[in-house]
């Protein structure tokens, strides 16, 4: 009898320890998901704000400068709900404005052009990256969580369950390909 529940005991401790080590790993990837969509967050506003500062900078045509000047406000100006939207008409108004180099090459020729062409490069290819990482970041969060102990076990808490972030991030292949070279 003593050793049965001595057996028990020990089964019960090894069974919490697992479940505690599950819910820390659990955990630690919410905390990775939550550093990455703020490292996204971060990315999609510099790019925005470069945008911005380009389309205000009268280097552009007025037609472009406008059609760049609202989608990057309604970027930063969106609800959550509405955040991928908003960003994906950016990438596309991105697109739309730099899809010939003419564009490019008008802002490389402006006083301090090469700086803000090379700027708004660097901000156009970090945003799929840090969009990767978020979305890496959630998958394995998604996965972990969909295992049935962390359901039954409600190792999750009360966190609600991870989203990608989904959008067009696609950049003008003008501006890539001449921050390569």
């Amino acid at each position: 009898m003593t050793a049965t529940l001595i057996w028990i005991l020990v089964a019960l401790l090894v069974i919490g320890v697992y479940l505690s080590w599950t819910a820390g790993r659990l955990d630690r990837l919410h905390v990775r998901m939550d550093a990455a969509r703020a490292a996204l967050d971060a990315q999609l506003l510099r790019r925005a704000s470069v945008v911005q500062e380009l389309a205000t900078s009268g280097v552009l045509d007025p037609a472009a400068s406008i059609v760049l000047y609202e989608a990057a406000h309604a970027a930063r100006q969106a609800e959550e709900e509405q955040r991928e939207v908003a960003e994906s008409e950016l990438s596309q108004a991105l697109r739309a404005v730099f899809e010939d180099t003419a564009q490019v090459e008008a802002v490389r020729e402006a006083p301090g052009g090469e700086e803000a062409a090379r700027e708004l490069a660097e901000a156009v290819r970090r945003v799929p990256m840090a969009r990767r990482f978020h979305n890496d970041a959630v998958g394995a969060a998604r996965r972990l969580r969909e295992h049935r102990k962390v359901r039954w076990f409600r190792l999750a808490g009360h966190a609600p369950f991870p989203l990608a972030f989904e959008m067009d991030d696609e950049p003008p292949a003008v501006l890539t390909d001449r921050s390569r070279a």
